[in-house]
């Protein structure tokens, strides 16, 4: 019944209470669900988003009557969970972080201001640990098995981000918001964005009865599982393996509405005294995100998120037809018909630009300037890389618009994401992988026409010939600066790469090809039995040397110079192939795996890392790394498997990490 009651619910939200089709039943239980719940018709008539593709969330909301728009965020969610103290507090800036990307984008991209933005995310966790979605079957029941006859939490962020102009929020400040917010405030132009951010969190514990493995095996088998961070759908077939629970249930199938519901009514029915606190900032920029990231609580699998991503880009894919008309965007033909803007090919074309921007900014070192000297005007800027004024100020103010930077009374300061990545001393600083794309990778792509035309690799229409050539002066420039780059990359991914399977019981590790050891400093730091060994060419190993971190952690790492393709390789429980596989020739690769899985034992493990393509081929940074034209190829996770059983490899474990790269583990049969 109330399935075919929503469209009804929708028209009485709007206050048309008088439409003579509808019947008096259906008029009376809408009008008496609003007496229950009077708050929700006070969003009637407003634009709400929810910024989340799960359509768990969404059957909550539209249940109730609530009309709203989806548009799934793209925030990356790689927040650093041992930075939090408790794991609600975890859900709830991932929940701010995805609602407030919504807000930036379709006010200052797309020109549509929301009224109310809501943001949700749900974990689940076991003895202080969080359980994210299960990369596998054996992973799903490996997790189950954990939760089997224990209680476990199940946490939901939530927040609530009120949007308005400021004019708006003249008109409106005698509502009597009750809550301590804080207020953001985005100029552009004259066109001003304030947002309230309002957030909470719920909990609720959740009992597995003592299950049978059979009973967790047909469970899993069933494909329920996959989808779900813990493993598992209570509203579903899951519910079969719940003892009981202790507080909201509708917080474990993703939402939970009776505190959402109270929220509303302390905003919209506050007591008589109520505190706000504001700080205000005069931008909230838009940040341009490299590539399109998955929403977690989207319906699609781990391996197709992208490209159910990639379809949500243009917000006319997304707005209601009404919506699409009032943005007044798009072009008319003489017939009278509108054509959708074409945002996407805007965003394409513009590209570059914003990446030279951001080249430019990282060779002047201006993010290093303003962390050194915090606030600083443009010509304070310009006066210390003794450039010229005009020129800093137009470049500020473009980091500013690509969330580099922010902006206030006319003075700049980096954003937490640039202390972070973007200054040079930071630990985990990507500028010397910025400068190895401005100086090398940029030339390359200027010959793409030619490189698809002739079908070879960019490196061979340039002065970088090959990695031989790189490695003819083991004190050239280039080979640090590579180097560099690569350590950078590492330092960044290195970390959802050892942590993307359980490597605990592995004694012995070996990095073929591991460069600088970035990547082996990081296995021992995770495993405190594991010893490694880095497997690099001679020239290579010269000039790692000054990479090296000092501490007890370090003396578990050597160094063993040898060419894997020709050489031994050194004994070990775990062989390592990052970045490795997509750049070697059919023959090349049948020589390595060749090797490494003759060297493997029974039981033994490879770990490898590397961009996995969606089976769909719609992730673009794969794709478009692909166009290095270079002797091997990019591989979905359907080839990767292919690929590796083809030596001797079973259980084989993908895992999309979110990261700049993602971890593959075989073990040898």
């Amino acid at each position: 019944m109330l399935r075919g009651c929503r469209k009804v619910l929708h028209t009485l939200l709007l206050g048309d209470f008088s439409d003579k089709r509808i019947s008096e039943p259906a008029r009376s239980l809408v009008q008496r669900a609003m007496l229950l719940n009077p708050v929700i018709s006070k969003l009637a008539g407003k634009r709400v988003v929810l910024a989340s593709g799960s359509p768990r969330r969404q059957d909550i909301l539209t249940n109730v009557g609530l009309r709203f728009e989806v548009v799934p965020s793209w925030f990356k969610e790689t927040l650093d969970k041992s930075m939090f103290a408790a794991p609600n507090e975890y859900a709830i800036e991932t929940a701010k972080q995805k609602a407030l990307e919504v807000a930036r984008r379709m006010h200052l991209k797309h020109r549509i201001t929301p009224d109310i933005i809501i943001g949700a995310d749900t974990i689940v966790t076991l003895e202080d640990s969080i359980l994210e979605k299960p990369v596998d079957k054996q992973d799903a029941y490996n997790m189950l098995s954990r939760m089997n006859g224990k209680e476990h939490s199940v946490f939901s962020g939530v927040v609530i981000v009120l949007c308005r102009s400021e004019k708006e929020h003249t008109q409106q400040s005698n509502m009597g918001i009750n809550n301590t917010v804080n207020v953001l405030q985005c100029r552009l132009g004259d066109n001003e964005l304030e947002t309230e951010v309002i957030d909470f969190y719920e909990e609720t514990k959740v009992k597995f009865a003592d299950l049978s493995e059979e009973l967790l095996r047909e469970y899993v088998d069933s494909g329920e599982p996959m989808d779900k961070a813990g493993g598992y759908g209570i509203q579903a077939l899951g519910g079969m393996l719940v003892e009981y629970i202790r507080g909201d249930f509708l917080n474990v199938v993703g939402f939970p509405l009776n505190h959402f519901c109270k929220k509303l009514a302390e905003l919209y029915y506050p007591p008589p005294k109520c505190t706000i606190q504001r700080v205000k900032h005069d931008s909230i920029p838009y940040v341009e995100t490299f590539e399109d990231f998955n929403d977690v609580e989207s319906e699609s699998s781990t391996h197709t998120q992208c490209a159910k991503v990639t379809n949500t880009l243009d917000m006319n894919d997304v707005l209601p037809p009404a919506a699409k008309a009032h943005r007044g965007s798009g072009l008319t033909t003489p017939c009278g018909d509108r054509i959708a803007f074409p945002s996407k090919m805007i965003k394409l074309l513009d590209g570059f630009k914003a990446s030279k921007a951001l080249f430019v900014a990282c060779k002047l070192k201006v993010f290093d300037i303003l962390k050194e000297r915090g606030l600083l005007r443009a010509m304070d800027v310009a006066k210390k890389r003794n450039i010229s004024v005009s020129g800093t100020e137009r470049l500020l103010d473009a980091c500013v618009a690509l969330g580099l930077l922010e902006k206030t009374h006319q003075a700049y300061s980096n954003t937490d994401l640039s202390n972070t990545y973007l200054v040079t001393d930071s630990k985990y600083s990507l500028h010397d992988y910025i400068m190895y794309c401005n100086d090398h990778l940029w030339p390359f792509f200027t010959n793409l026409d030619s490189a698809v035309k002739e079908g070879t690799t960019l490196q061979r229409g340039t002065f970088w010939k090959n990695h031989e050539h790189l490695l003819q002066d083991s004190h050239n420039l280039l080979v640090k600066q590579h180097l560099s780059a690569m350590h950078s990359i590492i330092k960044v991914t290195g970390r959802a790469i050892v942590t993307a399977f359980d490597l605990s019981q592995v004694k012995s590790a070996c990095d073929l090809g591991g460069c600088t050891g970035a990547l082996a400093h990081e296995l021992v730091q995770t495993y405190p039995n594991l010893k490694v060994t880095v497997f690099d060419l001679p020239d290579v190993l010269e000039n790692v040397s000054s990479f090296q971190p000092v501490g007890q952690c370090a003396t578990r790492v050597t160094f063993t110079k040898g060419d894997f393709f020709k050489d031994n390789l050194p004994e070990a429980d775990l062989y390592i192939l990052s970045r490795v596989l997509h750049d070697c020739s059919d023959e090349k690769l049948h020589t390595l795996l060749t090797k490494v899985s003759d060297s493997c034992k029974p039981g033994n493990f490879l770990l490898v890392a590397e961009i996995v393509l969606d089976e769909e081929k719609r992730n673009p940074r794969a794709l478009l790394q692909s166009l290095s034209m270079t002797e091997g190829k990019q591989r979905n996770g359907s080839k990767y498997k292919h690929l590796l059983q083809k030596y001797g490899f079973t259980n084989i474990q993908i895992k999309i990490t979110g990261n700049i790269l993602d971890a593959i583990l075989a073990i040898k049969g």
